[in-house]
């Protein structure tokens, strides 16, 4: 039988005091006590070898750790923690395995817990998700097949003046194509920065955008100087649907990292904010593992795509199917004898009209469709539905 537990330590002097008197047997202080012969001889034992610092509780760990963490690695991935602190232990040992694969690492829990025991680790806040969307985004299914582009929100720094941060990303690596501190939303500002991007990286297959000014604008099919520009380049421009940034979720998502990492407060100086910037692009591409990349990082992923940047923007031009009219100074076109607006954005440019029912054109800017022609009215209408792609020329 155990000895009793709220004063374990005084029974067993008691028992050694009783033994020591020598009036009582062994056997008949064993009983008394109630423990076992074996225990008693143990405490008996002990206390002949130690005195009374034998009757203390030994623990019973184990003295040897054949899969103890060496300590060495342990202060590694403390101290890649703390250059990284806003990584969880799943991107820290990512990080660290790319960076030495010689070495044998720890499983990510292990890293975990190693994390915690330094108070690295705070409890994970448990999130109510929706099912997850059982169909894949359109025009992913490589690098640069679809690149997404937006302003983070715009906020005050230290010195009162306003910035907008503009940022494009490619939807199948999550490559952080670029992060640029601006003080306007405007065209001038935003397209030498698409330029430099473009000559960096080559040309996507379609941006995908909010509707905003400069990527959208209230002309006929949401035109813009900046989609138009993009048109002539051969990129597709997609626009999502008013109040539905879930279209751009993997964009909105590193919006979200981008605002726990830089902006909390923001810097004081335009030029100290873009340090910032630069500092984020380089360690969200090239450290930052994303598990829907299979916890590979964007750099691992991208490749610059084959579509060169033109010296010289190519000319729009239409097959002989197609009637073709140059849009004037003022934004008009002459159709039939009368004057229709189309826009000014594209002013001294051709447009192509192809006819699909007994009054009504396609109207068309290379392969972006701009609306419906209505002859009888000569108006030019939105198309049908929201990404409506209509009919090729």
């Amino acid at each position: 039988m155990p000895w009793k537990e709220t004063c374990a330590m005084d029974q067993r002097v008691q028992f050694l005091g009783d033994w020591l008197d020598m009036q009582y047997t062994k056997t008949d202080l064993c009983e008394f006590y109630g423990i076992s012969r074996p225990t008693g001889d143990k405490w008996i034992g002990r206390y002949q070898q130690l005195g009374l610092d034998g009757l203390k509780e030994w623990s019973r760990a184990a003295k040897d750790h054949p899969n103890a963490i060496d300590i060495s690695l342990c202060e590694r991935i403390v101290q890649y923690k703390l250059r990284h602190q806003r990584f969880g232990p799943k991107k820290v040992m990512d990080g660290l395995r790319r960076e030495d694969p010689a070495v044998a690492w720890p499983a990510d829990s292990t890293a975990g817990e190693i994390l915690k025991r330094a108070g690295l680790v705070g409890p994970r806040r448990r999130r109510r998700r929706v099912p997850p969307h059982s169909e894949p985004l359109l025009h992913c299914d490589g690098a640069n097949a679809l690149w997404s582009a937006d302003f983070k929100g715009d906020f005050v720094l230290g010195d009162g003046r306003r910035c907008y941060p503009l940022t494009m990303t490619d939807n199948f690596s999550r490559y952080l194509l670029q992060c640029r501190a601006l003080e306007r939303p405007t065209w001038a500002e935003v397209r030498p920065w698409f330029e430099w991007v473009f000559r960096e990286h080559g040309l996507p297959e379609a941006i995908r955008t909010g509707n905003g000014a400069p990527f959208a604008s209230l002309a006929v099919g949401g035109l813009s100087r900046l989609s138009a520009w993009w048109i002539r380049l051969g990129i597709r421009p997609e626009r999502i649907e008013p109040g539905r940034p879930d279209q751009n979720g993997r964009h909105e998502r590193m919006h979200r990292t981008l605002k726990e990492a830089v902006l909390r407060p923001p810097a004081a100086t335009l030029e100290a904010q873009q340090q910032r910037f630069n500092a984020f692009v380089s360690e969200y591409n090239a450290e930052r593992s994303h598990e829907a990349l299979q916890r590979r990082t964007p750099h691992e992923l991208y490749t610059t795509s084959p579509r060169c940047y033109p010296a010289k923007l190519p000319p729009v031009e239409y097959g002989t199917e197609v009637t073709a009219r140059r849009v004037r100074h003022n934004g008009e076109i002459k159709w039939k004898g009368h004057l229709v607006y189309v826009s000014d954005i594209l002013a001294k440019e051709p447009i192509g009209m192809n006819q699909i029912d007994e009054f009504l054109w396609d109207v068309r800017y290379s392969f972006h469709l701009l609306g419906v022609l209505d002859e009888r009215n000569q108006k030019i209408n939105p198309p049908g539905q929201w990404h409506g792609i209509g009919r090729n020329l």
